[in-house]
């Protein structure tokens, strides 16, 4: 145990915001248990399945999860919620559709996090078929920091982002007036009003089911480009050459 301890400094939270993901939140619970690294803690939050969700779950459930439900206000609410209850001294985000590219994962990320003046660590995606993790549509490869990219529309994938759970309390969670991009505004402002120090993994970390919420439909992806043009605006980033980049970014990623 003494041995497990030292090699596994860093009490990591990885919280999980689901509602009604029965198909799906059994293999990202899964894979969040198989990580090599052993003091993760997994913070569920559910926003009160009616379907199988929850059936599944508390199968799964071990000592190191944690698991509440309860009506929220969407999912960065519950987000929000989820990083409340996280005990860990990093904290990062596994979705309920996602699975972690290896059983590594999190030991890289410890690893990185051993750097006391790291602040948060990010890696690669990629965007997987929804009925076959294998098959890769979009490949996302995020590269090291550049202060400079932001105003020319980079941003590290979301679902790849760990950050020390100080950073949190001291500048902020998630903007829930957001309904699509609090992600992106968030790290716009631990980015670049925060300053705070990146360590870039240079390998694919997470792998995400395509179908999400902010590519649904045309609807939602205009609602997504209007909320990114805000974002920009509120972080004082630029204006709509920005956006014009960030969404000409993802051009090369998409596999043919």
């Amino acid at each position: 145990m003494q041995a497990a301890q030292k090699r596994n400094p860093f009490k990591i939270s990885i919280v999980t915001a689901v509602y009604n993901r029965e198909a799906t939140i059994g293999e990202a619970i899964q894979s969040v248990q198989d990580q090599s690294y052993s003091n993760i803690e997994h913070v569920i939050q559910d926003g009160g399945s009616t379907d199988g969700t929850l059936g599944v779950i508390e199968q799964l459930s071990n000592s190191r999860t944690s698991l509440v439900s309860e009506r929220d206000e969407g999912i960065y609410d519950a987000i929000n919620l989820g990083m409340q209850r996280a005990t860990g001294d990093v904290v990062g985000l596994m979705h309920s559709d996602d699975i972690f590219a290896q059983d590594s994962i999190i030991e890289g990320v410890a690893q990185a996090f051993e750097d006391p003046s790291i602040d948060c660590v990010y890696g690669d995606l990629q965007y997987v078929a929804a009925d076959d993790t294998s098959r890769v549509i979009r490949h996302w490869k995020a590269g090291p920091f550049e202060r400079a990219k932001l105003r020319r529309g980079w941003m590290p994938p979301h679902p790849t982002f760990y950050l020390r759970r100080s950073i949190l309390e001291r500048l902020g969670n998630y903007d829930t007036s957001f309904q699509i991009a609090a992600d992106y505004d968030a790290m716009m402002r631990w980015l670049w009003t925060g300053q705070i120090k990146t360590a870039y993994l240079p390998q694919v970390m997470v792998k995400m089911r395509v179908g999400g919420e902010s590519n649904r439909s045309l609807g939602r992806i205009l609602q997504k480009s209007r909320e990114d043009y805000r974002a920009i605006k509120a972080n004082n980033l630029g204006g709509f050459g920005t956006l014009l980049c960030k969404n000409l970014r993802k051009v090369g990623q998409f596999r043919f």
